[in-house]
């Protein structure tokens, strides 16, 4: 006998049947197969993929033996069997994400995956050379998530053709909603699969309003055969994320806010995996209810970020604040915010809990906008948010928890947040000559780091032990009623952009030379 097929934990199998040709195999034939191995089943749904080749992708999420079985509502496609083993992880590959510890997310293994993203809306409908700068810029550039659109998008800067059209011509020169082009999905799943190989979770927009093909007015028949065909297609994949739309909201006259809920529910009966769900807004007062059980996160738009902090308080799920306007010159108020701008915010959003997206929108002759269709970043806000991310990623062991949820008022205005004896400090706009406020109460064995967030430096500075001075103390130094807020504070230079980070019990790879006035 042969020997069974092989592939890696949360690697993809995939296997394919003949089946039937006739009618419309997209709405009239329905293939689920279902996975076992050591007493765990997964129901996975199958997708016609043309010329009568039906396919399944599997995720396995166990080691050893699996075996598989066929229902189908053909005969020619029910009850065929096969098997496969699995075997370990492939090297980087942690498995999908999901939430854990309440506004936070890990890796299957346990690795905790901290979100930071950027946005290509329409990069896969670009030219092929296109797509590859873009992959290989996304390889160096830091970021470790990718808002991307199934459909093309037709706005200002995104006017081009598609590289695909997402369905078959009819008789009358349309689209046919009811015929999926498969040579434009397997385009897609391509580029999902590239991304995974780099790293990068690839957040799924499924609907968005603009649009030039009727894709967003499909009806609700064709919606939702659409999305069990997208969801089939890629829910083998361990980096996928579903975002049932950017920007729902303008797209209320056409699906009306229960149809929203059905569609997260339907996808939630043919994900076995559970991917990451959420919905984005467009209007700032037209955010979702969040709350419902199918909403995994909280994606929202608002240049306002100090409020990240209420937000997940309000929602109780991780909040990632997806846009939060771009770096850019365009002629639109949000995408034309500076460089240093965008990376204050990424700032702001990740020390009060929550974490960030990033865009840029810097206008080109030939409309080649990292925003709508990727290819080359241009500005300067990448690097210091990857430097922001590496920060994070090496201290940082469940998610940052905001100061401001301990009562502690001043950090509604100045950020700070803690993990265990970690503590970081953001003072933003703010510029200190000398701070205690949000420190350790104990005089203990703490490495404490000045971090310029602009410059990208990270340098030693000492701690001045109390008791303060009355002027320090007045100023921050001390709770009122005059006893310490901290069992030290810190001299700092005196200007914007800067941040403190605590460590206890360290000893730090990092060579700098303190600031002048640091004791």
């Amino acid at each position: 006998m042969p020997e069974p097929a092989t592939t890696s934990l949360w690697g993809v199998f995939e296997t394919e049947f003949a089946g039937p040709r006739d009618g419309n195999p997209h709405h009239d034939v329905t293939l689920d197969v279902v996975f076992a191995c050591d007493g765990r089943e997964v129901v996975v749904p199958g997708y016609h993929d043309g010329d009568g080749t039906y396919r399944v992708r599997h995720m396995p999420d166990r080691l050893g033996e699996w075996r598989y079985v066929t229902r189908c509502n053909r005969a020619e496609l029910d009850g065929l069997r096969g098997d496969f083993f699995c075997g370990p992880a492939g090297p980087g590959a942690h498995g999908p994400v999901a939430v854990r510890d309440r506004f936070h997310f890990a890796h299957a293994d346990g690795t905790r995956y901290f979100p930071f993203g950027t946005t290509c809306y329409a990069w896969t409908h670009q030219p092929l050379a296109m797509q590859q700068q873009t992959l290989a810029t996304l390889a160096g550039a830091g970021f470790n998530k990718l808002r991307m659109g199934v459909f093309p998008k037709h706005y200002i800067y995104s006017e081009n053709e598609p590289l695909h059209r997402m369905f078959e011509l009819g008789p009358d020169g349309r689209e046919d909603f009811d015929r999926p082009n498969h040579a434009a999905f397997r385009h897609l799943e391509r580029q999902v699969a590239a991304l995974m190989q780099i790293g990068i979770e690839a957040d799924i927009i499924l609907f968005h309003p603009y649009d030039r093909w009727g894709y967003c007015a499909m009806s609700e028949a064709q919606d939702l055969a659409y999305l069990r065909h997208v969801v089939a297609r890629l829910c083998g994949y361990r980096n996928v994320w579903w975002s049932l739309a950017n920007e729902y909201d303008f797209l209320l006259d056409v699906k009306p806010l229960p149809v929203w809920d059905r569609f997260c529910q339907r996808i939630r009966e043919w994900d076995p995996y559970g991917h990451p769900m959420s919905i984005h807004n467009g209007e700032v007062s037209m955010k979702y209810d969040h709350r419902k059980d199918w909403i995994t996160h909280v994606s929202v738009q608002d240049w306002d970020v100090k409020r990240t902090a209420e937000w997940r308080q309000e929602w109780g799920k991780p909040l990632v604040n997806d846009e939060m306007e771009y770096e850019g010159d365009i002629p639109r108020p949000w995408g034309n915010i500076s460089a240093r701008e965008l990376v204050h915010r990424f700032w702001l959003t990740v020390v009060r809990g929550g974490y960030g997206g990033h865009g840029e929108t810097y206008l080109q002759d030939d409309d080649l906008l990292w925003w709508a269709k990727g290819g080359m970043l241009r500005g300067e806000s990448a690097p210091r948010i990857a430097f922001l991310r590496a920060l994070v990623e090496e201290d940082v062991e469940t998610g940052l928890t905001p100061l401001s949820e301990d009562g502690r008022w001043e950090f509604n205005r100045v950020s700070g947040a803690r993990d265990g004896d970690y503590r970081l400090l953001y003072f933003g706009e703010h510029q200190p000559a000398h701070w205690a406020v949000g420190l350790p109460m104990d005089d203990g064995d703490y490495e404490i780091d000045l971090i310029d967030t602009w410059e990208m430096t990270v340098t030693r500075i000492g701690k001045a032990p109390l008791p303060l001075s009355p002027a320090l103390r007045q100023r921050g130094g001390a709770m009122a009623g005059g006893s310490p807020e901290a069992a030290f504070g810190v001299r700092l230079p005196g200007k914007p952009w800067q941040a403190i980070r605590v460590r206890r019990g360290r000893v730090s790879d990092v060579v700098a030379k303190p600031i002048a006035n640091s004791s």
